[in-house]
C-alpha cells in the first residue's frame, strides 16, 4: 500500500522461502534510493494468494515481482507461468532471483516469458551490488506500466 503523502512507493512482490535472503534483499532495498513498499511471499502458494487478492483490488499490485525458482508448495516455475497466462497480472515485469545456474532452468524461465533471469550471488556484497542494479534498472530506467490504483 502507497504511503499517504507525495511520495510514489514502488510496490514489489519477494517470493523466497530462504529468510536469510528475504533479510538481504530487505537490507539491500532499504539502503537503496527507491521508496518501496516490499511484500513477501515464503511458498509459491503465499504468492499465489497475493496475485489473487491484487486480482480483486484487495492487495496492491506490484511494480515487479522478484521470484525464487526452488519454492515449496507451488514452484516459481508454476507462479511464472500462472502470471504471464494471467491477462490481468500478465504485464508485471518478473525477474527470476535464484540460486539456479542451469541452462534448463534459464530456457524454461524465458519461456515462460521472465523478463529476467538472475543468479544470486553467494556474498553479501555482491548479493547487495545485484539487489541495487535491479532497483536501478527497473525502477531508474526501464518505462513500467501504470497501476490501476
Amino acid at each position: 500500500m502507497s504511503e499517504p503523502n507525495s511520495v510514489n512507493y514502488v510496490e514489489i512482490l519477494l517470493v523466497e522461502d530462504n529468510q536469510g535472503d528475504v533479510v538481504l534483499t530487505k537490507r539491500a532495498l532499504k539502503s537503496g534510493k527507491v521508496p518501496h513498499n516490499l511484500h513477501v511471499a515464503n511458498d509459491g502458494e503465499a504468492a499465489l494468494a497475493f496475485l489473487h487478492d491484487v486480482e480483486y483490488g484487495q492487495a496492491p499490485r506490484p511494480d515487479l515481482i522478484l521470484l525464487d525458482l526452488n519454492l515449496p508448495k507451488v514452484t516459481g516455475r508454476e507462479v511464472l507461468k500462472k502470471i504471464k497466462s494471467n491477462e490481468a497480472l500478465a504485464s508485471i515485469p518478473v525477474v527470476v532471483l535464484t540460486t539456479s545456474k542451469a541452462d534448463e532452468d534459464i530456457m524454461k524461465a524465458y519461456e515462460l516469458h521472465a523478463n529476467s533471469f538472475i543468479t544470486k550471488p553467494v556474498d553479501w556484497p555482491q548479493f547487495m551490488n545485484v539487489i541495487r542494479r535491479i532497483e536501478e534498472y527497473w525502477f531508474t530506467v526501464v518505462k513500467l506500466p501504470p497501476r490501476e490504483d
